[in-house]
Protein backbone atom coordinates (compact mmCIF):
# COMPACT_ATOMS: atom_id res chain seq x y z
CA UNK A 1 0.00 0.00 0.00
CA UNK A 2 1.44 3.37 -1.03
CA UNK A 3 1.62 5.97 1.71
CA UNK A 4 2.27 9.60 0.90
CA UNK A 5 2.93 12.51 3.25
CA UNK A 6 3.55 16.02 1.89
CA UNK A 7 5.09 18.93 3.71
CA UNK A 8 6.22 22.25 2.33
CA UNK A 9 9.66 23.79 2.63
CA UNK A 10 10.49 27.42 2.22
CA UNK A 11 12.69 28.33 -0.75
CA UNK A 12 16.29 27.55 0.14
CA UNK A 13 18.81 29.51 -1.88
CA UNK A 14 22.31 29.74 -0.48
CA UNK A 15 21.39 33.14 0.92
CA UNK A 16 17.74 33.83 1.67
CA UNK A 17 14.78 31.90 3.02
CA UNK A 18 15.38 28.97 5.35
CA UNK A 19 13.81 25.85 6.80
CA UNK A 20 13.96 24.53 10.34
CA UNK A 21 16.66 21.86 10.63
CA UNK A 22 17.94 20.11 13.72
CA UNK A 23 20.86 17.75 14.15
CA UNK A 24 22.07 15.61 17.04
CA UNK A 25 24.73 13.03 17.88
CA UNK A 26 24.72 10.47 20.70
CA UNK A 27 27.57 8.16 21.65
CA UNK A 28 26.34 4.55 21.45
CA UNK A 29 29.60 2.87 22.52
CA UNK A 30 28.92 0.29 25.24
CA UNK A 31 30.97 0.49 28.45
CA UNK A 32 30.66 -3.24 29.02
CA UNK A 33 31.84 -6.29 27.02
CA UNK A 34 29.54 -7.43 24.24
CA UNK A 35 29.87 -9.79 21.31
CA UNK A 36 30.46 -8.03 18.00
CA UNK A 37 28.60 -8.69 14.75
CA UNK A 38 29.98 -8.78 11.21
CA UNK A 39 32.23 -11.83 11.15
CA UNK A 40 31.15 -15.41 11.81
CA UNK A 41 34.45 -16.59 13.26
CA UNK A 42 34.06 -14.49 16.40
CA UNK A 43 33.58 -16.52 19.54
CA UNK A 44 34.03 -14.03 22.36
CA UNK A 45 33.11 -10.50 23.43
CA UNK A 46 34.94 -7.41 22.22
CA UNK A 47 38.45 -6.79 23.48
CA UNK A 48 38.17 -3.03 23.79
CA UNK A 49 37.21 0.20 22.01
CA UNK A 50 39.46 1.76 19.36
CA UNK A 51 36.89 4.28 18.16
CA UNK A 52 33.61 5.43 19.62
CA UNK A 53 30.48 4.87 17.58
CA UNK A 54 27.41 7.08 17.25
CA UNK A 55 23.76 7.44 16.37
CA UNK A 56 23.08 10.76 14.64
CA UNK A 57 19.82 12.37 13.62
CA UNK A 58 18.97 15.04 11.04
CA UNK A 59 15.46 16.52 11.35
CA UNK A 60 14.12 18.68 8.50
CA UNK A 61 10.97 20.79 8.75
CA UNK A 62 8.78 22.31 11.45
CA UNK A 63 6.09 20.51 13.42
CA UNK A 64 3.47 22.18 11.25
CA UNK A 65 5.22 20.81 8.16
CA UNK A 66 5.64 17.30 9.64
CA UNK A 67 9.43 16.89 9.89
CA UNK A 68 11.45 14.32 7.97
CA UNK A 69 14.18 12.57 9.97
CA UNK A 70 17.24 10.61 8.83
CA UNK A 71 19.11 8.66 11.50
CA UNK A 72 22.54 7.20 10.78
CA UNK A 73 23.89 4.48 13.06
CA UNK A 74 27.41 3.04 13.29
CA UNK A 75 26.28 -0.56 13.35
CA UNK A 76 26.17 -3.64 11.11
CA UNK A 77 22.42 -3.29 10.72
CA UNK A 78 19.34 -2.06 12.57
CA UNK A 79 16.29 -4.35 12.30
CA UNK A 80 12.95 -3.03 11.08
CA UNK A 81 11.39 -4.04 14.40
CA UNK A 82 13.60 -1.48 16.15
CA UNK A 83 12.92 1.13 13.48
CA UNK A 84 9.17 0.67 13.94
CA UNK A 85 9.49 0.77 17.73
CA UNK A 86 11.33 4.09 17.49
CA UNK A 87 8.60 5.58 15.30
CA UNK A 88 5.96 4.38 17.76
CA UNK A 89 7.86 5.81 20.74
CA UNK A 90 8.03 9.21 19.03
CA UNK A 91 4.26 9.27 19.44
CA UNK A 92 3.37 11.07 16.22
CA UNK A 93 6.23 13.56 16.27
CA UNK A 94 7.54 11.96 13.07
CA UNK A 95 5.31 10.13 10.60
CA UNK A 96 6.31 6.68 9.42
CA UNK A 97 6.93 7.79 5.84
CA UNK A 98 9.12 10.61 7.10
CA UNK A 99 11.50 8.43 9.11
CA UNK A 100 14.60 6.58 7.87
CA UNK A 101 17.39 4.73 9.68
CA UNK A 102 20.61 4.17 7.70
CA UNK A 103 23.20 1.73 9.06
CA UNK A 104 26.90 2.18 8.28
CA UNK A 105 27.34 -1.62 8.25
CA UNK A 106 30.60 -1.46 10.16
CA UNK A 107 31.66 -5.01 11.02
CA UNK A 108 33.19 -3.90 14.33
CA UNK A 109 30.07 -2.91 16.27
CA UNK A 110 27.96 -4.81 18.82
CA UNK A 111 25.59 -7.52 17.72
CA UNK A 112 21.86 -6.75 17.88
CA UNK A 113 18.92 -9.04 18.41
CA UNK A 114 17.14 -9.53 15.09
CA UNK A 115 20.09 -9.10 12.71
CA UNK A 116 22.26 -11.95 11.38
CA UNK A 117 20.93 -14.52 13.88
CA UNK A 118 22.82 -17.39 12.23
CA UNK A 119 26.08 -15.51 11.78
CA UNK A 120 28.15 -17.86 13.94
CA UNK A 121 26.70 -21.13 12.64
CA UNK A 122 25.66 -22.09 16.16
CA UNK A 123 23.48 -20.87 19.01
CA UNK A 124 24.81 -17.80 20.77
CA UNK A 125 26.12 -18.89 24.20
CA UNK A 126 23.71 -18.11 27.03
CA UNK A 127 26.37 -16.06 28.81
CA UNK A 128 26.58 -13.70 25.81
CA UNK A 129 22.86 -13.09 25.35
CA UNK A 130 22.24 -10.67 28.26
CA UNK A 131 24.78 -8.14 26.95
CA UNK A 132 23.41 -8.39 23.40
CA UNK A 133 19.85 -7.90 24.64
CA UNK A 134 20.94 -5.03 26.88
CA UNK A 135 22.75 -3.28 24.06
CA UNK A 136 19.81 -3.77 21.67
CA UNK A 137 17.47 -2.11 24.16
CA UNK A 138 19.93 0.69 24.91
CA UNK A 139 20.51 1.42 21.23
CA UNK A 140 16.79 1.84 20.68
CA UNK A 141 16.64 4.38 23.50
CA UNK A 142 19.72 6.18 22.15
CA UNK A 143 18.10 6.50 18.71
CA UNK A 144 14.91 7.88 20.25
CA UNK A 145 16.96 10.38 22.25
CA UNK A 146 18.93 11.45 19.17
CA UNK A 147 15.73 12.12 17.23
CA UNK A 148 14.14 14.01 20.10
CA UNK A 149 17.27 16.16 20.49
CA UNK A 150 17.41 16.92 16.77
CA UNK A 151 13.74 17.90 16.80
CA UNK A 152 14.30 20.11 19.83
CA UNK A 153 17.29 22.03 18.40
CA UNK A 154 15.81 22.88 15.00
CA UNK A 155 16.71 26.32 13.74
CA UNK A 156 16.50 28.18 10.41
CA UNK A 157 18.92 26.56 7.98
CA UNK A 158 19.60 26.05 4.28
CA UNK A 159 20.09 22.84 2.33
CA UNK A 160 22.29 22.20 -0.69
CA UNK A 161 23.83 19.14 -2.32
CA UNK A 162 26.42 18.00 -4.85
CA UNK A 163 27.98 14.78 -6.10
CA UNK A 164 31.71 13.97 -6.08
CA UNK A 165 33.66 10.74 -6.48
CA UNK A 166 35.83 8.48 -4.33
CA UNK A 167 37.59 5.43 -5.75
CA UNK A 168 38.44 3.00 -2.96
CA UNK A 169 35.44 0.67 -3.47
CA UNK A 170 36.03 -2.38 -5.69
CA UNK A 171 33.68 -5.15 -6.76
CA UNK A 172 34.63 -8.19 -4.71
CA UNK A 173 32.91 -10.90 -6.74
CA UNK A 174 34.93 -13.36 -8.80
CA UNK A 175 32.68 -13.05 -11.85
CA UNK A 176 33.39 -11.41 -15.23
CA UNK A 177 31.08 -8.44 -14.66
CA UNK A 178 32.47 -6.16 -11.94
CA UNK A 179 30.49 -2.90 -11.80
CA UNK A 180 31.17 -0.19 -9.21
CA UNK A 181 29.50 3.03 -8.13
CA UNK A 182 32.04 5.63 -7.02
CA UNK A 183 29.58 8.53 -6.71
CA UNK A 184 29.71 10.46 -3.44
CA UNK A 185 26.52 12.48 -2.94
CA UNK A 186 26.81 15.05 -0.16
CA UNK A 187 24.04 17.00 1.59
CA UNK A 188 25.08 20.21 3.35
CA UNK A 189 23.16 22.04 6.08
CA UNK A 190 24.16 25.61 6.89
CA UNK A 191 22.71 28.15 9.25
CA UNK A 192 21.52 31.52 7.98
CA UNK A 193 25.02 32.97 8.35
CA UNK A 194 26.52 30.24 6.16
CA UNK A 195 28.13 28.19 8.95
CA UNK A 196 28.04 24.45 8.27
CA UNK A 197 25.81 22.60 10.75
CA UNK A 198 25.64 19.11 9.23
CA UNK A 199 27.11 17.05 6.39
CA UNK A 200 25.48 13.83 5.18
CA UNK A 201 27.50 11.61 2.85
CA UNK A 202 26.59 8.39 1.04
CA UNK A 203 29.00 5.89 -0.55
CA UNK A 204 28.51 2.38 -1.97
CA UNK A 205 31.09 0.31 -0.11
CA UNK A 206 31.23 -2.22 2.71
CA UNK A 207 32.75 -1.09 5.99
CA UNK A 208 35.03 -4.12 6.02
CA UNK A 209 38.47 -2.58 5.84
CA UNK A 210 39.35 -4.23 9.15
CA UNK A 211 38.23 -7.30 11.08
CA UNK A 212 39.47 -6.49 14.56
CA UNK A 213 37.76 -7.53 17.81
CA UNK A 214 37.62 -3.96 19.10
CA UNK A 215 34.74 -1.55 18.51
CA UNK A 216 35.38 0.72 15.54
CA UNK A 217 33.38 2.55 12.88
CA UNK A 218 35.73 1.53 10.03
CA UNK A 219 36.20 4.02 7.16
CA UNK A 220 32.78 5.56 7.82
CA UNK A 221 33.75 6.39 11.40
CA UNK A 222 37.07 7.88 10.27
CA UNK A 223 35.31 9.95 7.60
CA UNK A 224 32.96 11.40 10.19
CA UNK A 225 35.82 12.23 12.53
CA UNK A 226 37.78 13.90 9.72
CA UNK A 227 34.85 16.03 8.59
CA UNK A 228 34.12 17.13 12.14
CA UNK A 229 37.73 18.21 12.55
CA UNK A 230 37.41 20.30 9.38
CA UNK A 231 34.01 21.68 10.40
CA UNK A 232 34.07 21.75 14.22
CA UNK A 233 30.57 23.24 14.50
CA UNK A 234 29.06 20.50 12.34
CA UNK A 235 27.88 16.93 12.80
CA UNK A 236 28.89 14.50 10.05
CA UNK A 237 26.57 11.62 9.18
CA UNK A 238 27.40 8.64 6.95
CA UNK A 239 24.99 6.47 4.98
CA UNK A 240 25.91 3.59 2.67
CA UNK A 241 24.85 3.15 -0.94
CA UNK A 242 24.35 -0.14 -2.81
CA UNK A 243 27.63 -1.60 -1.62
CA UNK A 244 26.71 -5.21 -0.93
CA UNK A 245 29.24 -6.51 -3.45
CA UNK A 246 31.76 -3.70 -2.90
CA UNK A 247 34.77 -3.90 -0.58
CA UNK A 248 37.48 -1.37 0.23
CA UNK A 249 40.48 -2.36 -1.85
CA UNK A 250 43.10 -3.00 -0.61
CA UNK A 251 42.18 -3.54 3.03
CA UNK A 252 43.05 -5.16 6.38
CA UNK A 253 45.21 -2.43 7.93
CA UNK A 254 44.36 0.46 10.22
CA UNK A 255 46.36 2.78 7.97
CA UNK A 256 43.96 1.99 5.11
CA UNK A 257 40.91 2.56 7.33
CA UNK A 258 42.17 6.05 8.11
CA UNK A 259 43.19 6.72 4.52
CA UNK A 260 39.78 5.83 3.10
CA UNK A 261 38.02 7.92 5.73
CA UNK A 262 40.31 10.86 5.05
CA UNK A 263 39.92 10.47 1.27
CA UNK A 264 36.13 10.56 1.52
CA UNK A 265 36.21 13.48 3.93
CA UNK A 266 38.55 15.45 1.66
CA UNK A 267 36.21 15.01 -1.30
CA UNK A 268 33.19 15.93 0.82
CA UNK A 269 35.03 19.00 2.10
CA UNK A 270 35.82 20.06 -1.47
CA UNK A 271 32.13 19.84 -2.34
CA UNK A 272 30.92 21.56 0.82
CA UNK A 273 33.26 24.50 0.27
CA UNK A 274 32.40 24.78 -3.41
CA UNK A 275 29.25 25.50 -5.38
CA UNK A 276 26.40 23.22 -4.39
CA UNK A 277 22.86 23.05 -5.72
CA UNK A 278 20.35 24.71 -3.38
CA UNK A 279 17.37 22.53 -2.51
CA UNK A 280 13.92 24.10 -2.60
CA UNK A 281 10.60 22.66 -1.45
CA UNK A 282 8.16 21.14 -1.35
CA UNK A 283 9.42 17.88 0.13
CA UNK A 284 7.30 14.80 -0.37
CA UNK A 285 7.86 11.56 1.57
CA UNK A 286 6.51 8.35 0.09
CA UNK A 287 6.79 4.70 1.09
CA UNK A 288 5.42 1.41 -0.12
CA UNK A 289 5.55 -2.05 1.45
CA UNK A 290 6.09 -4.87 -1.00
CA UNK A 291 6.70 -8.62 -0.82
CA UNK A 292 9.83 -10.22 -2.20
CA UNK A 293 9.22 -13.84 -3.11
CA UNK A 294 11.66 -16.57 -2.21
CA UNK A 295 12.49 -19.32 -4.70
CA UNK A 296 10.97 -22.76 -4.18
CA UNK A 297 11.62 -23.87 -0.60
CA UNK A 298 13.56 -27.05 0.12
CA UNK A 299 11.52 -30.19 0.67
CA UNK A 300 11.67 -32.06 3.96
CA UNK A 301 14.14 -34.51 2.48
CA UNK A 302 16.27 -31.67 1.13
CA UNK A 303 16.29 -30.02 4.57
CA UNK A 304 17.43 -33.31 6.09
CA UNK A 305 20.25 -33.60 3.58
CA UNK A 306 21.33 -30.01 4.20
CA UNK A 307 21.32 -30.63 7.94
CA UNK A 308 24.14 -33.12 7.43
CA UNK A 309 26.29 -30.72 5.44
CA UNK A 310 29.95 -30.50 6.36
CA UNK A 311 29.60 -26.72 6.23
CA UNK A 312 28.55 -25.73 9.78
CA UNK A 313 26.49 -22.69 8.78
CA UNK A 314 24.46 -24.68 6.23
CA UNK A 315 23.88 -27.57 8.63
CA UNK A 316 22.87 -25.24 11.47
CA UNK A 317 20.43 -23.33 9.24
CA UNK A 318 18.81 -26.56 8.04
CA UNK A 319 18.57 -27.97 11.56
CA UNK A 320 16.73 -24.84 12.73
CA UNK A 321 14.24 -25.16 9.91
CA UNK A 322 13.70 -28.86 10.60
CA UNK A 323 12.85 -27.95 14.20
CA UNK A 324 10.39 -25.36 12.93
CA UNK A 325 8.69 -27.85 10.67
CA UNK A 326 8.55 -30.42 13.47
CA UNK A 327 6.83 -27.92 15.76
CA UNK A 328 4.25 -27.04 13.12
CA UNK A 329 5.68 -23.69 12.10
CA UNK A 330 5.30 -22.44 8.55
CA UNK A 331 8.51 -21.43 6.80
CA UNK A 332 7.98 -18.05 5.09
CA UNK A 333 7.76 -17.87 1.31
CA UNK A 334 8.25 -14.10 1.06
CA UNK A 335 9.96 -11.17 2.75
CA UNK A 336 8.42 -7.83 3.72
CA UNK A 337 10.35 -4.99 2.09
CA UNK A 338 9.93 -1.22 2.57
CA UNK A 339 10.83 1.12 -0.30
CA UNK A 340 11.00 4.84 0.50
CA UNK A 341 11.46 7.98 -1.55
CA UNK A 342 11.86 11.57 -0.46
CA UNK A 343 11.83 14.35 -3.03
CA UNK A 344 12.96 17.89 -2.32
CA UNK A 345 11.06 19.98 -4.83
CA UNK A 346 12.33 19.09 -8.27
CA UNK A 347 15.98 19.17 -7.19
CA UNK A 348 16.61 15.82 -5.50
CA UNK A 349 15.01 12.41 -5.08
CA UNK A 350 16.36 10.17 -2.31
CA UNK A 351 15.67 6.43 -2.57
CA UNK A 352 16.03 4.29 0.56
CA UNK A 353 16.28 0.50 0.19
CA UNK A 354 16.59 -2.08 2.98
CA UNK A 355 19.24 -4.75 3.08
CA UNK A 356 22.63 -5.43 1.60
CA UNK A 357 21.76 -4.24 -1.89
CA UNK A 358 24.10 -5.03 -4.78
CA UNK A 359 25.50 -2.22 -6.89
CA UNK A 360 23.43 -3.03 -10.00
CA UNK A 361 20.45 -1.42 -8.30
CA UNK A 362 21.95 2.04 -7.88
CA UNK A 363 23.39 1.92 -11.39
CA UNK A 364 20.03 0.94 -12.86
CA UNK A 365 18.13 3.55 -10.85
CA UNK A 366 20.55 6.20 -12.11
CA UNK A 367 19.90 5.05 -15.68
CA UNK A 368 16.13 5.03 -15.37
CA UNK A 369 15.98 8.33 -13.47
CA UNK A 370 17.82 11.61 -13.86
CA UNK A 371 21.29 10.78 -12.54
CA UNK A 372 21.89 14.43 -11.66
CA UNK A 373 18.93 14.43 -9.25
CA UNK A 374 18.96 10.98 -7.65
CA UNK A 375 20.46 9.61 -4.43
CA UNK A 376 20.32 5.90 -3.54
CA UNK A 377 20.94 4.59 -0.03
CA UNK A 378 20.83 0.93 0.98
CA UNK A 379 21.06 -0.60 4.48
CA UNK A 380 18.02 1.57 5.25
CA UNK A 381 15.25 0.82 7.77
CA UNK A 382 16.23 -2.86 7.95
CA UNK A 383 19.04 -5.22 7.00
CA UNK A 384 17.12 -8.48 6.46
CA UNK A 385 19.60 -10.12 4.07
CA UNK A 386 21.51 -9.59 0.84
CA UNK A 387 19.41 -8.25 -2.04
CA UNK A 388 20.92 -9.45 -5.31
CA UNK A 389 20.15 -8.10 -8.75
CA UNK A 390 18.90 -10.52 -11.40
CA UNK A 391 22.46 -10.78 -12.75
CA UNK A 392 23.98 -11.59 -9.34
CA UNK A 393 21.16 -14.02 -8.59
CA UNK A 394 21.88 -15.91 -11.80
CA UNK A 395 25.64 -15.88 -11.19
CA UNK A 396 25.08 -17.26 -7.70
CA UNK A 397 27.80 -17.15 -5.09
CA UNK A 398 27.75 -15.52 -1.69
CA UNK A 399 25.70 -12.41 -2.48
CA UNK A 400 23.36 -14.30 -4.81
CA UNK A 401 22.41 -17.15 -2.49
CA UNK A 402 25.02 -18.32 0.01
CA UNK A 403 24.65 -15.51 2.52
CA UNK A 404 20.95 -16.17 3.10
CA UNK A 405 21.75 -18.82 5.73
CA UNK A 406 23.42 -16.23 7.99
CA UNK A 407 20.27 -14.11 7.96
CA UNK A 408 18.09 -17.18 8.60
CA UNK A 409 16.22 -16.84 5.30
CA UNK A 410 14.93 -20.15 3.91
CA UNK A 411 16.46 -19.92 0.45
CA UNK A 412 17.49 -17.46 -2.25
CA UNK A 413 15.09 -14.96 -3.81
CA UNK A 414 12.88 -15.72 -6.80
CA UNK A 415 14.04 -14.52 -10.20
CA UNK A 416 11.82 -11.41 -10.18
CA UNK A 417 13.37 -9.77 -7.09
CA UNK A 418 14.97 -6.92 -9.05
CA UNK A 419 11.84 -6.16 -11.05
CA UNK A 420 9.67 -6.09 -7.93
CA UNK A 421 11.98 -3.58 -6.27
CA UNK A 422 12.35 -1.39 -9.35
CA UNK A 423 8.58 -1.29 -9.84
CA UNK A 424 8.27 -0.06 -6.27
CA UNK A 425 10.97 2.57 -6.83
CA UNK A 426 9.05 3.84 -9.85
CA UNK A 427 5.83 3.80 -7.83
CA UNK A 428 7.19 6.09 -5.12
CA UNK A 429 9.37 8.34 -7.31
CA UNK A 430 7.60 11.09 -9.29
CA UNK A 431 7.63 10.73 -13.05
CA UNK A 432 9.36 14.09 -13.48
CA UNK A 433 12.53 12.51 -12.07
CA UNK A 434 12.67 9.89 -14.84
CA UNK A 435 15.58 10.07 -17.25
CA UNK A 436 14.94 11.87 -20.52
CA UNK A 437 14.70 9.52 -23.48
Amino acid sequence: MLRVVLFLLASLPLVGNAIDVGVASIDITPDYPVRLSGYGNRRDVNKGVLQHIYAKALAIGSDAESPAVIVTVDNCGVPRSMRNAVVKALNGAVKDENFTICSSHTHCAPMLMGILPNLFGMDIPSEHLPAIERYTNELQQHIIAAVQTALKNRQPSQLAWAVGSVGFAANRRSFPTKPVDHDLPVLRVTDTSGKVRAILTNYACHCTTIGIDEIHGDWAGCAQEALQREFPDAIALTAIGCGADQNPNPRRTMELVKKYGEDLAAEAKRLVQGEMTPLNGPVTCRATDIKLKFATLPTLEEWKALSESKTPSIAYHAQKNLKRLASGETIPTELDYLVQNWTVGDGLALVFLPGEVTVDYSLRIKREFDKGRIWVSAYSNDVPCYVPSRRVLEEGGYEGAGAMVYYDRPTKFADDVEERILRAVHQVTPAEFKASK
